[in-house]
C-alpha cells in the first residue's frame, strides 16, 4: 500500500494547469490568471494632489513668501487651465492634477484665506507660520507612483481576490485571462444509494456523499457535474463512464474494490482505462483508486462518507487546485495538546475526527469526537479538526502534543 504523500505526489505528478480564457471582471474572482497583466496606463497619469489645499512654488517659499495671490481652482477630473507663477497658489483639491509650476500642496489646515473677491471666492491665501518649511513634492502623489505603462502588476498564477481584481481595473484591463475550471464528474455507485428525499426502501442508505463532494468541488472551484447513482450492474456504470468523457476529472463514490458487487475498477479497465493505484495505508479511506481514462484523471473514492471526505481533502482539492492553476493546497499539520487520550495506532495513518476547546485564557486542545467510526456523518459535522497519527504511534495521554489539520484550512 503506497503512503499518503507517495499517493498525493503520484497524482499531482500527473496534472498539469487546465488552458486559458478570457473572462470578464466581474466574474474573475477565485480564478487564476493564466498569463501576466500588464498595465495599459500610468497611474496616476501626472502628478496628482493627495490633500486638499494650496498648490504653489516652494521657491516662493524658501524666499520668504507667506501670502500668496490665489489664481484659480483645481478639482479631480477638472484641471486648472494655466500655470502657477511666481506668488501665486492655486485652490487644489484631493486627486486633482497638480497644475504646472507648483510643486507643493500646503494643506488647508495650514493656511488662511486674507482677502476675497467680489464673487466671493478666495483672492489671497497666507500660509501659516507652522508650515513655512513645506518643501518640493510635499502631499503629492508623483506620476506612476502606483505603476506604469507596461509594468507586470499581476504575474501569472495569482488567485484572483478582490484586491487583484481592484489592480487589473486600474491596470485598464475589463477581461482577464485565466485557467479554464475544471469540470469534474461525481459518479455514485450501489444498489443500496438513494437520492435524498426519494422514497427510501428497507434497506436503502441515502447518498449523503455526492452532496458533500459537490459542494466541496464547487467551493475549490470547479464546475460539477453530477452523473447520478448508477446500480450495480456493468452496463449502467459502463453507460455513465461514457458519459464522463469530456470532463477534466472522474470522480467516483464507492465499488473500487474488488469484491463481487465492486464494479467500478473493471468498468474503468474496460473502458481503456490505466489504473495506477488503489490502496492508500490510511484511515479512513484504505480503498482509494487513481488513473486515468484517454488522459482524464480519475479517483476513485471509498463509499464511506467520512473516508470520502478525507480523501477528498488529501487527493482531490489537491488535484483540482493543479487542474485551476494554483499550487495545491498542503495539509500542513500544526502541534496542539490532547485534551483526552488517544490509543496506539496501528500501520496505517490515521485522521481521527476531533474538535478543538479553548480555555479562558485562549490556549487550544484538541478533543478526539465520540466515534471515529467512518459512516458517522454527525461526529463529522461536530469536528473543526483532524488528529493526524503516524503509523505505529505509541498511545498519548491528556497534554501531549499531537499533529492536527484544522478543516477550515483544508475545505
Amino acid at each position: 500500500m503506497l503512503t499518503v504523500d507517495d499517493a498525493r505526489a503520484r497524482i499531482l505528478a500527473d496534472a498539469t494547469p487546465l488552458g486559458a480564457e478570457t473572462v470578464p471582471l466581474g466574474l474573475a474572482r477565485g480564478r487564476v490568471l493564466a498569463r501576466d497583466v500588464v498595465a495599459r496606463r500610468t497611474q496616476p497619469p501626472q502628478a496628482m494632489s493627495a490633500m486638499d489645499g494650496w498648490a504653489l512654488r516652494s521657491v516662493d517659499l524658501a524666499e520668504g513668501h507667506r501670502t500668496f495671490r490665489v489664481n484659480g481652482e483645481a478639482r479631480a477630473g477638472e484641471g486648472f487651465g494655466g500655470d502657477v507663477g511666481p506668488g501665486e497658489a492655486v485652490r487644489i483639491f484631493t486627486g486633482a492634477p497638480v497644475p504646472p509650476g507648483a510643486d507643493l500642496v500646503v494643506i488647508q489646515e495650514d493656511t488662511r484665506v486674507t482677502g476675497h473677491h467680489d464673487s466671493g471666492a478666495p483672492a489671497a491665501v497666507e500660509i501659516t507660520g507652522e508650515r513655512a518649511d513645506a518643501e518640493a513634492g510635499d502631499n503629492i502623489r508623483p506620476a506612476g507612483i502606483d505603476f506604469q505603462t507596461g509594468a507586470v502588476g499581476l504575474q501569472a498564477g495569482r488567485g484572483l481576490e478582490a484586491r487583484a481584481i481592484a489592480l487589473a481595473a486600474a491596470m485598464g484591463h475589463p477581461w482577464l485571462p485565466v485557467h479554464r475550471r475544471p469540470r469534474v464528474a461525481i459518479l455514485a455507485t450501489g444498489d443500496e444509494l438513494a437520492r435524498p428525499g426519494e422514497p427510501l426502501g428497507p434497506d436503502a442508505i441515502v447518498d449523503a456523499v455526492s452532496p458533500c463532494l459537490t459542494a466541496l468541488f464547487a467551493d475549490a472551484g470547479a464546475d460539477v457535474v453530477d452523473l447520478g447513482i448508477a446500480p450495480d450492474a456493468r452496463d449502467r456504470i459502463d453507460a455513465q463512464i461514457a458519459a464522463a468523457r469530456g470532463a477534466d476529472l472522474l470522480v467516483t463514490i464507492g465499488g473500487a474494490s474488488v469484491g463481487d458487487h465492486d464494479l467500478v475498477q473493471a468498468a474503468l479497465l474496460a473502458a481503456g482505462a490505466e489504473i495506477d493505484f488503489w490502496k492508500i495505508a490510511m484511515r479512513p479511506g484504505k480503498p482509494l483508486m487513481y488513473g486515468r481514462l484517454s488522459g482524464m484523471p480519475v479517483l476513485g473514492l471509498p463509499g464511506n462518507p467520512v473516508s470520502a471526505y478525507v480523501c477528498s481533502l488529501l487527493f482531490a482539492l489537491p488535484l483540482i487546485d493543479r487542474l485551476s492553476g494554483r499550487e495545491p493546497r498542503d495539509a500542513a499539520s500544526e502541534r496542539l495538546p490532547l485534551a483526552a487520550p488517544v490509543a496506539a495506532n496501528a500501520m496505517r495513518q490515521h485522521y481521527m475526527r476531533a474538535r478543538l476547546l479553548r480555555d479562558g485564557d485562549g490556549a487550544e486542545t484538541v478533543l478526539p469526537v465520540r466515534d471515529q467510526d467512518s459512516s458517522l456523518l454527525s461526529a463529522l459535522a461536530d469536528a473543526d479538526a483532524l488528529i493526524l497519527r503516524r503509523p505505529h504511534a505509541p498511545a498519548a495521554e491528556p497534554g501531549e502534543l499531537v499533529d492536527i489539520l484544522r478543516l477550515d484550512r483544508l475545505d
